[in-house]
């Protein structure tokens, strides 16, 4: 690979480039101005579940900083903005019932935005369920969420569709649907395969019918959706044992949402045990739901995993063995520091449909007890942006990267400790200060600086 230096100017003219949020991890005011409750506004009230015991409640307050949080996305001349709305912000029992503040709040945000010179891109979903439809009807496990998943899009895109041009229907719905209703880490804290396969069937039918519905309402948006890849590898390369691990991984982790998505099924030729889904939980004429064409694929990347075959975990038979056990570097979550993995993820799913746009809609480093100075995630960006930079040289339709993320900011199970933010907050007075990683990418924005 090429060391040559990269200019922001090497990508195109028309490569997005921007910064990452959402509602949950930012906002706070979780019952301001008839804002109804999610799913995490409960979960985080559970003991043991959140370390030491924090919350979004206040988060970064952006709810009511949003003014100042824009003027200093515009002073650090970023392009792009990706934000979530919050469901039970706008329908605060889920359904029905809209709230006017908080619709007239992403007006704000949104007329802001503009203002300011900065494209806003939208994720409708980002994780907070509103908890009416949990204690209703048991939320993403039940088909009725479907249904009121639409009628919440259809809100969004009439009140919205008129200044916002770029949209992502869900964020990660693996890792929401594993972590919420599978392993019972987050929030809803459900556990076992028979939350998580319906899970799975009603997130992927929400996908697809949501893009549908995204693209017949406002036909002049550019409308995606959002995964979490994990390229994965087998532990022992030589063992077929670690491959078939390693295949099986590759299955939930890359393959399960968005080879339904385009019109492929789910991945059942190397986790058989995935016929499950569509045999319990389908319905007549599911199957053609389930995909939909949409105009690009967020792919958000952090790491890679590596897998060793265990006999005693069931069904998946396997497990990442973590990179500490490695002896390779790893930064605050835990996870490998590799950044070749990004460069990986976009070639997984460029061989989709090389016609298909990718943006990387997710892509940052995790620190701890850090502040303005973040030698080691600036490192990693301009490594992992060489990478982005090696698969759009190699004809990989990659369109845009947006780092995750743009504040410090609550990072759901493990609270305040790891920050992916460019701009540090300070935790007791929330005051913004952009780090060494901003200041740069702020130069390199504005052609002045290099990889």
């Amino acid at each position: 690979m090429s060391l040559l230096p990269i200019r922001r100017a090497d990508f195109g003219e028309d490569f997005h480039w921007g910064v990452a949020v959402s509602a949950y991890q930012i906002e706070g005011g979780w019952n301001a101005d008839g804002k109804g409750p999610s799913i995490w506004d409960a979960f985080v009230r559970r003991p043991g579940k959140i370390d030491r015991r924090e919350t979004g409640d206040v988060a970064c307050d952006f709810y009511n900083r949003y003014l100042e949080d824009i003027q200093l996305l515009r002073s650090l001349s970023i392009p792009a903005f990706r934000f979530s709305l919050s469901w039970p912000r706008i329908l605060p029992e889920g359904r029905g019932r809209k709230n006017p503040a908080g619709i007239a709040f992403y007006h704000q945000v949104i007329d802001a935005c503009l203002a300011g010179g900065i494209e806003p891109w939208i994720t409708l979903y980002h994780w907070d369920l509103p908890l009416a439809l949990e204690e209703g009807y048991g939320g993403w496990t039940n088909r009725k969420v479907v249904e009121d998943f639409l009628a919440y899009v259809e809100v969004c895109a009439q009140e919205y569709g008129g200044k916002v041009k770029y949209w992502m229907v869900l964020n990660e719905p693996l890792a929401f649907t594993a972590a919420g209703y599978l392993l019972g880490i987050h929030a809803p804290g459900r556990r076992g395969l028979k939350n998580f396969f319906p899970a799975v069937h009603h997130a992927a039918l929400a996908q697809a019918e949501g893009i549908r519905l995204l693209k017949r309402l406002l036909p002049k948006a550019v409308v995606g959706t959002t995964f979490s890849t994990s390229p994965t590898f087998p532990y022992r390369p030589h063992k077929a044992q670690d491959q078939a691990a390693a295949r099986r991984y590759d299955a939930l982790l890359n393959r399960l949402f968005v080879e339904p998505l385009l019109g492929r099924g789910y991945p059942i030729d190397a986790f058989p045990e995935l016929r499950e889904i569509p045999r319990r939980h389908a319905q007549p004429g599911d199957e053609e739901r389930l995909s939909a064409r949409p105009d690009f694929l967020g792919i958000q990347n952090y790491t890679r995993e590596t897998v060793k075959h265990h006999v005693l975990i069931p069904r998946i038979k396997g497990r990442p063995i973590p990179p500490k056990r490695r002896g390779v570097p790893y930064q605050a979550m835990g996870w490998e520091v590799y950044p070749e993995s990004l460069y990986l993820a976009l070639k997984q799913f460029a061989q989709y449909d090389p016609t298909l746009p990718l943006v990387i809609t997710e892509n940052g480093y995790a620190a701890e007890k850090e502040a303005t100075e973040d030698p080691a995630r600036l490192a990693y960006l301009q490594a992992a942006l060489r990478q982005v930079y090696r698969a759009k040289q190699e004809g990989v339709p990659v369109r845009g990267y947006f780092i995750w993320t743009f504040l410090d900011n609550f990072e759901w199970a493990e609270g305040y400790r790891p920050q992916f933010g460019i701009v540090y907050v300070d935790r007791a007075t929330l005051e913004r200060r952009p780090k060494s990683s901003a200041l740069w990418y702020r130069d390199f924005l504005q052609g002045k600086a290099e990889i």
